[in-house]
C-alpha cells in the first residue's frame, strides 16, 4: 500500500489529541456532506422544474413549424403538399392560419390573436391534452376553442346552443384608413364549444377556429398559409427532414424545431440554473475551505509525528502528500455521502411530496447523471484546491 495514503488515511480516521480539533474535523467533513447534498438539491431541482415548464410546449408546439421568410403568408400549392406528403420521415403536417383580431362578447371585450386549424391539427398536436372543458372543433366553420383565460375575461362558457354568439372583428386587406370605420373591418359570429388550458401565456393568446373560416374572414386564398406544423416519426432525423422542406419551397421559408420555438424559455431556465449553481458553488467553497482550516490543524497536532516521519526518511513531498490525501480523502467520502442524502431526499420529495408547490401540486424533480457529475467534479476539485493549500503550509521550519 502507498506509504502517503496509508497514513493520510488512519489520521484520517483516528481521533485528535484534543476535542477542538475532533470538532474542527467534523464541521469540516459536514460542510463537504451538507455542500455536496445542496448542490444536488439545487441541480435536480432544476431539472425538474425544467421538464416541468417545458411539458406544456410537447403539447402545444410541433416538432417542426414552417414561417414565411418575410411577410405573413406564403403558397402552399397542391404539388407542394404532395411533395411534402412524399417526405417519408413526416407522419402529419397541418395547415394554418393565423392573425390577430378584436372579439366581443356580451359587453366585454379583447384583443387576441385566431388560429384557423385544419382537420390534420389534431394528430400534430394532441388536441385531447389541452381541451379541459367542452370539445374540440368538430369541423363547423362557426365553432372555436377558446383558451382559458380569455374565457375568464370575457365570461364567456362553453355553448350547447347558437343563443350566445362570439363576435369576431378581423381588418380587411387594403391601405389607407376608409371614411366609414366599420367597412374597415370584416365579421363573424361564432359558438364557442370548447375551452383549453396550458399554461397563462398560452390561454391568453389563441382561439381556434377552421383555416376555412379564418380564410374566410381574413379573405385569403386556399393556397395562403401562415404556418405549416410538422409532426415527425419518432426516427427521424430533423435536419435532414429540414433540408427536403426548404428544397420544397426553394428556400423561401423558415423552419424552426421544437428548442427554437421556446428559444426564450430555454434561455430563462438555463440562465436561472447556471445563476443557483454558481451560488450554491460560492457557498460551498467556503464551506469546503474549512477543509483547509481542519488539516492546518491537523498538520500542528500531529508536528510531532511528522518530525518523526522526516527523521526515518520520508521525504517533505512524501509528508506534504498525506496531508493532501488525508483531505482528498475526507472531501471525496463526504461527497459520496452527500449525493447519497441529496438522492434520498429526492426519492422522498418525488414519492411523498414533502415540498408542495400548490396544495395538490408537489415541487418537481429529476435525477440526472449529469447532476451526479458535475456535483462529484465541483465538490472534489475545490476540496483538492483546499487541500493543496493546505499542505503547503509544510516546510523545512516546521519539521526542523
Amino acid at each position: 500500500m502507498n506509504f502517503s495514503y496509508y497514513i493520510a488515511k488512519r489520521y484520517l480516521f483516528s481521533p485528535g489529541s484534543s476535542n477542538a480539533i475532533n470538532i474542527i474535523t467534523i464541521i469540516a467533513a459536514s460542510g463537504v456532506v451538507i455542500g455536496a447534498m445542496a448542490l444536488f438539491l439545487v441541480l435536480s431541482g432544476f431539472a425538474g422544474l425544467k421538464d416541468f415548464s417545458l411539458q406544456f410546449s410537447s403539447y402545444f408546439d410541433p416538432d417542426l413549424k414552417i414561417f414565411p421568410s418575410s411577410g405573413k403568408t406564403f403558397t402552399f400549392d397542391e404539388t407542394q403538399k404532395k411533395k411534402v406528403n412524399q417526405i417519408e420521415e413526416i407522419a402529419h403536417f397541418s395547415e394554418i392560419v393565423e392573425e390577430r383580431v378584436y372579439l366581443e362578447f356580451r359587453d366585454k371585450q379583447k384583443i387576441t390573436s385566431i388560429k384557423g386549424v385544419d382537420d390534420h391539427y389534431d394528430k400534430v398536436i394532441h388536441t385531447d391534452s389541452i381541451v379541459a372543458y367542452g370539445n374540440w372543433l368538430t369541423g363547423n366553420d362557426f365553432q372555436i376553442v377558446a383558451g382559458n383565460g380569455i374565457s375568464r375575461e370575457l365570461s364567456m362558457g362553453v355553448e350547447q346552443t347558437y343563443t350566445n354568439l362570439l363576435s369576431i372583428y378581423a381588418p380587411k386587406p387594403g391601405k389607407g384608413i376608409p371614411s366609414d370605420i366599420t367597412k374597415a373591418f370584416k365579421s363573424q359570429k361564432v359558438v364557442n364549444v370548447g375551452i383549453y388550458s396550458v399554461n397563462e401565456e398560452l390561454d391568453n393568446k389563441y382561439i381556434f377556429a377552421t383555416t376555412s373560416f379564418v380564410r374566410d374572414l381574413l379573405d385569403l386564398p386556399e393556397d395562403k398559409v401562415t404556418h405549416i406544423e410538422l409532426k415527425l416519426s419518432p426516427d427521424a432525423n430533423k435536419e435532414l427532414v429540414t433540408e427536403k422542406v426548404l428544397s420544397i419551397f426553394n428556400d423561401e421559408v423558415i423552419i424552426k424545431n421544437r428548442v427554437q420555438l421556446n428559444d426564450a424559455l430555454y434561455k430563462m431556465l438555463n440562465t436561472e440554473n447556471l445563476v443557483s449553481y454558481l451560488v450554491i458553488t460560492l457557498i460551498a467553497i467556503i464551506a469546503l475551505f474549512n477543509v483547509a482550516g481542519a488539516i492546518i490543524m491537523m498538520i500542528i497536532d500531529k508536528r510531532s509525528n511528522i518530525k518523526t516521519l522526516y527523521n526515518v526518511g520520508a521525504s517533505l513531498p512524501n509528508v506534504r502528500k498525506i496531508f493532501l490525501l488525508q483531505g482528498v480523502l475526507m472531501t471525496v467520502l463526504g461527497t459520496i455521502l452527500g449525493l447519497f442524502l441529496g438522492v434520498t431526499l429526492i426519492v422522498l420529495q418525488q414519492q411523498f411530496g414533502l415540498l408542495m408547490i400548490t396544495p395538490s401540486l408537489p415541487y418537481p424533480t429529476r435525477i440526472t447523471i449529469m447532476s451526479f457529475i458535475v456535483v462529484f467534479f465541483t465538490i472534489t476539485t475545490i476540496g483538492f484546491i483546499a487541500s493543496l493549500l493546505a499542505s503547503s503550509r509544510i516546510n523545512t521550519k516546521l519539521i526542523e
